[in-house]
Order: structure tokens, then C-alpha cells, then sequence
């Protein structure tokens, strides 16, 4: 049985998702900090007989991540997602996503597949002397125009939208480095939870490169997420980032694949 959850399975749904809290991490985050209630969020359950946890489904805006420990119900989640404007962006573990691709009901976005990597402890973390600052609202849309700026990145239409709901329920922060009044560099993190936090949008302008500054400031944001006895996590496709990740002390636990 499918059925929508409310704030009455809160702790049974934590409970299924804490096992893999690092996977999870974006679940968790959006219930913690959205709820069972909003309009641009929604999460179904798969109940076995014993009214246990099988599955869940999470829709946040127009984007789904499923997570599931065995077998479940992927056309019933898949009919639930059909509700919604195609092509969907979809995203999770990248065995259970598979299972959505395989469906064939479903417009998918392009695929991405990356490696999950989790840091637990401050062990590789060194002290530098890069100034800082954290981001506020007001600096939301500089930080979208360095991030359009970086071919590598894709900048959704809802992005600003997106980014100044999460710094208004403090489930994202931003670190940059500034020069003459322009953003040189900056580091965020993004579905922040009790548990843990998923960093992203590492970037530096072409012309400030090799100075050192995305790093130092990833360390200074590493450092303080720890302190609060959080884990680490974050996604990487290429091969020199993650021996850079590796060298911070990330250790890849997964694989997450995207379709958008």
C-alpha cells in the first residue's frame, strides 16, 4: 500500500531513512525543515502488511528522489510522478533510480552519474589564512552570476527561488571570496539536517584559478559543518576533484545518479 505521509509517521519515516542517513540526506533535510504540508513538497510511503516501511517517495517543487531498501511498488511511484509536467527531474541511489529508468513510462531528463562521498571527521582538515565571507539574501544573485559563469554548471530558471528558500530555513549556507567588490570564489551546502549536510556549487572564476581560494574556503566551511557534529557529503564525476575531496578526508560510500 502507497499512501501519502503526514506529520503522525515522522518518526517512523526518520527512523527508515537514519540507516542510510548519508544517502538520505536531501529527505531528511526537506522534512525537517518543509514538513508533510507544503505546497511544493509531498512524500508517499510503501507500507508492507505489518504497516512497516518498504519505500518512500519525496516530490520538493518539480524534482523526485525515491529510496527503498528491497523490492517496492516502482509503478505506483512512477504513477504518482506521472501526475506531474514531463520531462521530471529525477535523482537518488543510482540502483533504485535505475529501476525508474528501466519503467519506460516516465520522461526522463539527461542522465548523470556520480560518486557519493561522505566525510566524517577532521582528521585532514589544515588551518589557512584565505579571508572569508558567509552569504546573506543580498548576495543570492552575484552568487548565481559566478555560477553561471562556470561551463561546467547548470543553473535551473528556479534556482534563485530555490536558493533564498533554503538560506530563509537555514537549510544552506555560502562561503566566498571577494576581490574589489567581485565573488572570486565560493563553496555551499545544500539540505542541511540535523545529521548531516551535502556540499556544493564548488567554484572559482577562470581568472583567479590556482590560487587556492576554492579549497581554503572549503576547509573553513568543512571545519565549521563538522564542529556541529555533522557529516560531510557531496557528489563528484571527475576524477582530479576527487583526489581533492579524498586528500580533505571523503570517502565514497555510493553512487547517485541524476536525471534532469
Amino acid at each position: 500500500m502507497i499512501r501519502k505521509l503526514t506529520d503522525k509517521d515522522h518518526q517512523q519515516v526518520l527512523t527508515f531513512l537514519s540507516e542510510e542517513a548519508s544517502m538520505n540526506l536531501f529527505i531528511i533535510g526537506d522534512i525537517e525543515a518543509f514538513g508533510y504540508a507544503s505546497e511544493f513538497q509531498e512524500i508517499w510511503a510503501e507500507f508492507d502488511e505489518m504497516k512497516t516501511i518498504k519505500a518512500v517517495l519525496l516530490r520538493f517543487h518539480q524534482s523526485f528522489i525515491p529510496y527503498a531498501k528491497g523490492e517496492f511498488d516502482t509503478r505506483g511511484f512512477v504513477s504518482i510522478m506521472k501526475r506531474h509536467p514531463q520531462p521530471i527531474t529525477l535523482s537518488g541511489k543510482s540502483d533504485i533510480v535505475e529501476k525508474f529508468a528501466s519503467v519506460g513510462d516516465l520522461q526522463l531528463g539527461k542522465k548523470k552519474e556520480m560518486f557519493f562521498a561522505e566525510c566524517l571527521n577532521d582528521e585532514f582538515l589544515r588551518s589557512n589564512d584565505v579571508v572569508f565571507n558567509k552569504a546573506s539574501i543580498k548576495d543570492v544573485d552575484q552568487l548565481l552570476e559566478l555560477r553561471k559563469s562556470i561551463e561546467e554548471f547548470q543553473v535551473s530558471s528556479d534556482a534563485r527561488d530555490i536558493l533564498v528558500q533554503s538560506m530563509e530555513s537555514n537549510t544552506a549556507r555560502t562561503y566566498y571570496t571577494a576581490e574589489n567588490g567581485v565573488m572570486t570564489s565560493c563553496v555551499s551546502t545544500a539540505a542541511e539536517n540535523s545529521m548531516s549536510a551535502m556540499i556544493v556549487g564548488v567554484c572559482t572564476r577562470k581568472e583567479y584559478r590556482q590560487k587556492g581560494l576554492a579549497t581554503g574556503i572549503m576547509q573553513k566551511l568543512f571545519q565549521d559543518v563538522l564542529d556541529e557534529g555533522k557529516t560531510l557529503c557531496l557528489f563528484y564525476d571527475n576524477p582530479a576533484a576527487g583526489r581533492i575531496y579524498k586528500r580533505l578526508g571523503f570517502k565514497e560510500i555510493g553512487m547517485w545518479t541524476m536525471h534532469r
